[in-house]
């Protein structure tokens, strides 16, 4: 299960995402926002980071207008590990190497293709462990001391 928010910048693509995704037939749980109704991003980037770290959803996916209001909200919800990615390498490699668990995009700063390859990308890529495991043990310990 994947789960997806917006703000009201992030809304037009939140629904062409949700689209791809049924499209592939895969679950996803939206946690809004609904309309395109200004709203506050903080809201949306805690909802789907607090469903991933608690094992209600394997993965997450948050879009606002840069992308980056929403990946720092839901970087404050502990086990979140999100990544704000505008290419397809970092996509990738987020995921091989940081074992990111949440996908934030900026829909003002990428178009739907671009995106939604991203997002591809993002979802079909495993974390490669070995050293990696190390690393990202180390980002959770920090996190465990602040």
């Amino acid at each position: 299960m994947i789960a997806i928010g917006s703000d009201h910048g992030g809304f037009a693509l939140k629904r062409e995402i949700m689209k791809y995704l049924d499209e592939k037939g895969l679950e996803y749980k939206d946690f809004g926002t609904y309309t395109e109704d200004s709203c506050d991003y903080p809201d949306y980037g805690e909802a789907v980071g607090r469903a991933v770290a608690g094992g209600e959803c394997e993965r997450g996916i948050v879009i606002c207008g840069t992308g980056i209001g929403i990946s720092i909200s839901a970087n404050k919800v502990k086990g979140v590990r999100a990544a704000l990615c505008g290419d397809c390498y970092s996509a990738e490699y987020t995921r091989r190497h940081n074992d990111a668990n949440v996908l934030a995009l900026g829909a003002r700063v990428l178009g739907t293709g671009l995106a939604l390859k991203i997002v591809e990308i993002f979802l079909g890529t495993d974390f490669e462990g070995g050293r990696h495991a190390r690393r990202v043990e180390l980002i959770s310990k920090i996190e465990e001391r602040n």
